[in-house]
């Protein structure tokens, strides 16, 4: 259980100030994440990555000459926000480009993918690379459904390798891909792991259990067995791997990862095995690793990750660098950086404004404390729902980045912005401080919203439904959901179909709002009998069936806060 904490919402930010002043060798300390502390040459093609807090040395641990440069951070397994994803890929950027490494979670598919977007318009090359290792997740057939757990690790050294000795950013993605494509994970869990501040794990395992396939974000496993021996465990292991093994490789690249409370010692008894398993098979094992690599909080458990090699990965494997996680080879000389890193949390300007659009930003930012103030009564239930197959942290982070909304809404009202650019400050706030898959949906939500909308007009039924359009079109365009996958979506789509409707029979804003929420809360009852496509949900969609999805539940939530309101 994570016993050490303050406020429990502080944890990640408190934990990653920590690390960075124990390793100020390695990283400074950036908003959102950290970057390396030494000087990276002009034009070096940039390794930026990260992901969820809560699984360290994942990500800040990988920071160093020879492997990343950057990574950011989220909260506890939540994907960072967009926002933040660009502001520490601006502040570590030398010139040469950016491959920006993440675990392919729908969050940081969504967060990473409208950062990188972001930052091209700004005219920074940047491609990005989903890890997709986890065999438990998606069959052979469809590997790029599969999650990243920890091959981050084998992936991200090779990408930075690739990047330190001054490849060209076309030459560091594709040995980047090429490693990804080799690299094979499996693990299995003996225990749950719990968030900080909560009485209960995300998920249990039976006495004399253990579960298999596991995720990293407190995911339950695929199915349960009986605890078998480190001989039998070894093999379980390698098995599932090797039956992935491409024709003639001979040469492998392993990791023995323990998952945050599994001991070193019970870690090299099963490498033993590991080991004799896998030369029996006819491998060769290079520069072995075992140890905490990417974990899962306080779980209990361990994976195995192997990487095929061939003579281009392997130089790249064994290539010297110097984290605080992985040292390897002779010194890396740097020189310390001295540089004052630029601030970036100037409070925003906003544009001139009319009577009318301050009168609609004020609308706007009571209707949001509404929202937030109820997603606050609802965190447990939310989360309970989102516990079923998924990581629990709905509640929470629907929680807080209403709450953030509502801080910068009433914010740009104090300064007098209109309704276009208080909306647009809000959509913001929520994806920066809520993280995770609902918060950059809420982000982009909101934000796409606002271009409906005027600073100096009054609010009326066709600019709302025009807003709602726009809401939908920028979700499904950027979070590649449909009717039917289980999602905000199938709350979002009848919602706005009826909010038009209702609005285009000439019926008043309220009277169609209330109309439209009433659809939506229909259909979020209705995906209680659909199966998941997307998300963390996807592996375990026999565990939802029969429960309705967290993200439609919040947004039929949120749709009736605001009818009663306006």
């Amino acid at each position: 259980m994570t016993t050490i904490f303050d406020a429990p919402e502080d944890f990640a930010a408190t934990a990653l100030a920590g690390f960075a002043d124990i390793y100020s060798r390695h990283v400074r300390l950036v908003r959102g994440g950290v970057v390396r502390a030494t000087i990276v040459p002009a034009g070096k093609v940039c390794v930026i990555i990260g992901g969820g807090s809560g699984h360290y040395p994942a990500f800040a641990g990988y920071v160093g000459p020879g492997m990343a440069d950057a990574a950011v951070a989220g909260d506890v397994f939540a994907s960072p926000s967009t926002a933040a994803i660009a502001r520490v890929c601006r502040q570590a950027n030398r010139g040469g480009g950016i491959l920006l490494g993440f675990g392919n979670y729908a969050g940081d598919v969504l967060n990473f993918g409208v950062a990188a977007e972001r930052l091209v318009a700004e005219g920074i090359d940047v491609r990005i690379l989903p890890v997709t290792d986890d065999v438990a997740s998606a069959p052979a057939d469809s590997i790029g459904k599969r999650r990243g757990i920890a091959g981050d690790l084998v992936v991200f050294k090779i990408a930075g390798a690739a990047a330190e000795a001054g490849l060209s950013l076309d030459e560091v993605e594709r040995v980047a891909r090429h490693a990804n494509a080799n690299t094979v994970s499996f693990g299995v869990a003996f225990a749950g792991c719990t968030l900080p501040g909560a009485a209960n794990p995300l998920f249990t395992v039976a006495k004399g259990r253990m579960a298999l396939g596991l995720g990293i974000h407190g995911e339950p496993g695929i199915k349960e067995e009986a605890i078998v021996s480190a001989g039998e465990l070894a093999s379980l292991l390698t098995d599932r791997l090797l039956a992935e093994r491409p024709v003639g490789a001979a040469r492998v690249a392993a990791v023995l990862n323990g998952l945050g409370s599994t001991k070193y010692e019970e870690l090299f008894v099963l490498w033993t095995a590991v080991s004799t398993r896998l030369k029996n098979a006819g491998l060769e094992i290079v520069a072995p690793e075992a140890g905490e690599y990417v974990t899962s909080l306080d779980m209990q458990g361990c994976s195995l990750t192997l990487m095929w090699l061939d003579a281009e990965l392997e130089t790249y494997w064994t290539a010297a660098c110097d984290t605080p996680v992985l040292k390897r080879g002779g010194e890396i000389r740097t020189e310390l950086a001295t540089n004052v890193i630029a601030n970036e949390d100037a409070a925003p300007i906003y544009g001139p404004s009319t009577d009318a659009g301050r009168t609609g930003a004020a609308c706007i930012a009571g209707l949001i404390s509404r929202v937030a103030d109820a997603l606050k009564d609802a965190e447990e239930d939310l989360g309970r729902i989102d516990a079923l197959a998924g990581d629990g942290d709905h509640g929470q982070g629907m929680r807080r980045g209403s709450a953030a909304a509502r801080e910068a809404a009433d914010h740009a009202v104090a300064a007098g912005a209109g309704a276009a650019s208080t909306l647009a400050a809000a959509g913001d706030a929520w994806a920066d401080r809520a993280g995770g898959t609902s918060g950059a949906i809420w982000g982009l939500l909101l934000r796409a919203w606002s271009t409906a909308l005027s600073d100096d007009e009054v609010i009326d039924e066709a600019a709302a439904a025009k807003g709602a359009r726009a809401a939908l079109d920028g979700v499904t365009r950027l979070g590649r959901a449909r009717l039917g996958d289980k999602t905000l979506v199938d709350a979002l789509v009848p919602f706005v179909e009826t909010l038009e409707s209702a609005v285009s029979a000439g019926k008043p804003l309220r009277t169609a709002w209330v109309g439209a929420a009433a659809a939506a809360h229909a259909a979020a009852d209705a995906t209680a009998a659909l199966t998941p496509k997307l998300g963390r949900a996807r592996p375990l969609a026999e565990r939802s069936v029969g429960h309705p999805d967290a993200g439609a539940v919040s947004l039929a939530l949120a749709a009736r806060v605001v009818g009663e309101a306006l």
